[in-house]
């Protein structure tokens, strides 16, 4: 997330040097060292906003600017000035050794805290993502997470901010490829033109890319947060502000104006902003214009003869000495600030740091920050040369440095490798054991009782439980595998039948995924009963009238949902099935127990305006610890038992069905409550019967539906009379 390459000057009008110059070396033109200082006040509040406030501060948003001027200016200047064209492998070169040094160190520091901290349920996810940083597509693996609701209550991931980091990367590769390819193709035909055309062809793609994060962002929030394509702008911009800053003559006047308005915006944007809910929309606008508007307020200032040599007021406090070295450190301390709050979030039990606790984490991080940059990233950047503060070196002494590095750089490598090779063999060995899972739908009832320990007193031998801890995950409906649920961005409504596909009998499964995970149950009732079951479901959609909900379990937004539900109410009518099945309460976000939302009148109504009887279902207990859900998968593997790994019943479930309150207004409902077969009576455990019933922290796996089906069975006959 930080502007990645190493200091460089900035001045539009001078080629950069080949070599990293002295700091403060003025070899030609200037060096920004304000940009440096900018770089260390954005760590500051991204770190800052993380462990103590659980925001995004804007501070992201700058280092993407400021990587798209610092590359891509520095890119399009040597195309442009340079007789011949920069080599595309020594640019690429560069960049490894300037980014994968410390980030493969993190990684396997993550690895081995991660073994060591989170439960064995977590290191799928963690090898998932390993894989995902080190080949630079973690944000694109973090967006289709956001967008799976299976996978949506999961921990959050302690590398989950390398995300920019690989939008950066991805930026680099295609913006050199870009560059060159016109270079190559248009120097000749355009000769000085080609300048302009870089102008015109940054500008289009900055707002074609601008366009595509607004629909994007108001379409699916989470995912388009970490879309490649929704961030391009921020780079972007930075790049056109590295190609057109050449150009620029101001007075000191309007400068200093532009650098007072740009680093005020930088520092009240977390606290003004909601960046988590509102990047990359238009108010990114806020943090990225205040960057390009902090570049140029100091942009050619030798140059200028309105600037008599002099930087504005801002630009020169930025310029102070601590500023710039903790912008030195922005991209190891980045790398560890994160995962280190994570893994003692994890550790602790904690939801958030304390005061003494952040300004620990703070300061351990500001030390390993340090040293990965003392001895992995300079040593390795320079190839064995003395760091950028040595302005030269004699030979033998070149030598000598150069021979532990190579010793450096080859156990940075070893270590690479055996990250992404432990990485496949556990993802390989989850697979194995998942696989051999596929048997949990013919368990043997005596063995694994499950909902009837509860209803029925059965005995319990003492055999393993299942599914295990790592098959529970994927203990799923079929609807799930069948693609009969619409994710967060299709609107569309996808029917499918189960049961007994040619009764004339129908139940309608609608709604979201807690009315789903009911379908195991459903389609052995309805083969055994003679109906068929036709779903209407979409992920975290229950039928609801409100106009623009929010996601269970998060703060999102989801107005498609509203979209959805007015198409599928409108099938559900014209359909005429005999009964809609769907979830009748939620739990209460605010305290205690569960309760039917006033939303759901609407849907009441609609129903019993067009004769449909509704098979009401009290909504599942969730899992929750101090407001907040876990896994019991989780608590289990981390030798956690039954019980601690459960819920009290009066922090789930309210003393009565509150759906009963509602019969004598909408005699059409016909409540069914499970409540029995999930929970004792002051107690909701993790598992019965020798059965775990969650596969996160609010669905049933499927195979303790399997074992709610006869109870299930006796409401439904009850309720519709049909056997």
């Amino acid at each position: 997330m930080i502007a990645l390459l190493p200091n460089r000057p900035a001045s539009a009008t001078v080629p950069e040097p080949a070599s990293p110059p002295a700091k403060g070396a003025r070899k030609a033109g200037f060096y920004r060292h304000d940009l440096d200082g900018l770089r260390g006040v954005a760590i500051a509040l991204v770190a800052v906003f993380h462990v103590w406030f659980g925001r995004v501060s804007g501070g992201v948003d700058v280092f993407l600017v400021l990587s798209g001027f610092f590359f891509g200016g520095r890119l399009l200047r040597n195309s442009l000035t340079a007789q011949t064209l920069p080599s595309p492998r020594a640019e690429i070169t560069r960049l490894v050794r300037r980014l994968l040094p410390a980030l493969v160190v993190v990684l396997a520091a993550s690895a081995v805290l991660t073994i060591l901290i989170q439960p064995e349920t977590r290191w799928e996810a963690f090898a998932d993502q390993s894989l995902a940083s080190l080949g630079y597509y973690q944000n694109w693996e973090l967006s289709n997470t956001a967008g799976d609701y299976l996978r949506a209550g999961e921990a959050v991931s302690p590398l989950q901010h390398i995300w920019s980091m690989s939008v950066q990367g991805q930026f680099y590769i295609a913006f050199l490829v870009v560059v060159l390819l016109c270079t190559a193709l248009l120097r000749k035909p355009l000769g000085r033109n080609l300048r302009i055309f870089f102008l015109v062809l940054i500008g289009a793609l900055t707002i074609a890319s601008f366009v595509y994060a607004i629909f994007a962002h108001n379409a699916d929030p989470s995912a388009a947060y970490y879309n490649s394509f929704a961030r391009g702008w921020e780079l972007l911009a930075g790049a056109l502000a590295g190609a057109a800053v050449g150009s620029l003559r101001l007075p000191m006047w309007i400068r200093s104006l532009m650098a007072v308005v740009g680093l005020a915006a930088i520092l009240s944007c977390g606290m003004l902003i909601d960046g988590g809910q509102e990047f990359p929309g238009p108010w990114a606008l806020v943090p990225v214009g205040a960057t390009i508007l902090m570049i140029l307020a100091a942009a050619n200032r030798q140059a200028d003869p309105h600037c008599r040599g002099k930087m504005p007021l801002p630009n020169r406090v930025l310029a102070w000495g601590p500023l710039v070295t903790l912008g030195a450190l922005a991209y190891s301390l980045y790398l560890w600030h994160w995962p280190l709050l994570i893994f003692w979030l994890a550790y602790s039990g904690r939801t958030h740091a304390t005061f003494v606790d952040g300004a620990v984490i703070l300061a351990v991080s500001g030390v390993l920050a340090y040293l990965t940059m003392r001895y992995i990233e300079e040593p390795l950047r320079y190839r064995g040369a003395a760091p950028a503060s040595v302005p030269a070196v004699k030979a033998p002494l070149r030598q000598r440095l150069r021979r532990p590095t190579i010793v450096l750089g080859s156990t940075v490598a070893l270590l690479g490798v055996a990250l992404t090779a432990t990485s496949f063999t556990w993802r390989e060995h989850v697979m194995l054991q998942r696989a051999d899972g596929k048997e949990l739908a013919g368990l043997s009832t005596r063995d694994y009782p499950g909902a009837k320990a509860l209803l029925n007193d059965a005995r319990v031998p003492r055999v393993p439980m299942r599914p295990t801890v790592l098959e529970a995950a994927k203990d799923l409906p079929i609807s799930t595998t069948d693609g009969c649920i619409s994710n967060f961005k299709n609107a569309d409504v996808i029917k499918c039948s189960y049961g007994d596909t040619d009764a004339t009998r129908t139940i309608a499964v609608a709604g979201g995924s807690h009315a789903e995970h009911w379908l195991t149950a459903l389609d052995l009732l309805g083969r055994m009963h003679n109906f068929k079951v036709v779903t209407y479901l979409k992920m975290a959609c229950p039928l609801s009238t409100e106009k623009n909900p929010l996601i269970m379990g998060s703060n999102s937004r989801y107005p498609q949902c509203h979209d959805w539900v007015q198409k599928a109410m409108a099938e559900i009518i014209e359909d005429e099935p005999d009964y809609v099945f769907t979830t009748s309460t939620r739990p209460w976000n605010i305290k205690p127990g569960d309760v039917m939302p006033g939303t759901y009148i609407g849907i009441w109504e609609e129903f019993a305006e067009h004769g449909i009887e509704v098979l009401a279902m009290r909504d599942t207990p969730w899992m929750v610890k101090n407001t907040k859900p876990f896994f019991p998968s989780d608590c289990l593997a981390d030798g956690g038992d039954s019980v601690s790994c459960g819920v009290k019943r009066s922090v789930v479930l309210a003393p009565e069905n509150p759906t009963l309150e509602f019969l004598d207004r909408f005699p059409n409902l016909k409540p069914l409550d499970m409540s029995e077969a999930v929970c004792r009576a002051d107690f909701c455990r993790a598992v019965e019967g020798n059965v775990l019933m969650y596969h996160d922290s609010h669905h049933f796996t499927a195979t303790y539906m399997r074992t709610m089906a006869p109870e299930l069975g006796r409401q439904i006959a009850a309720a519709t009379g049909w056997w």
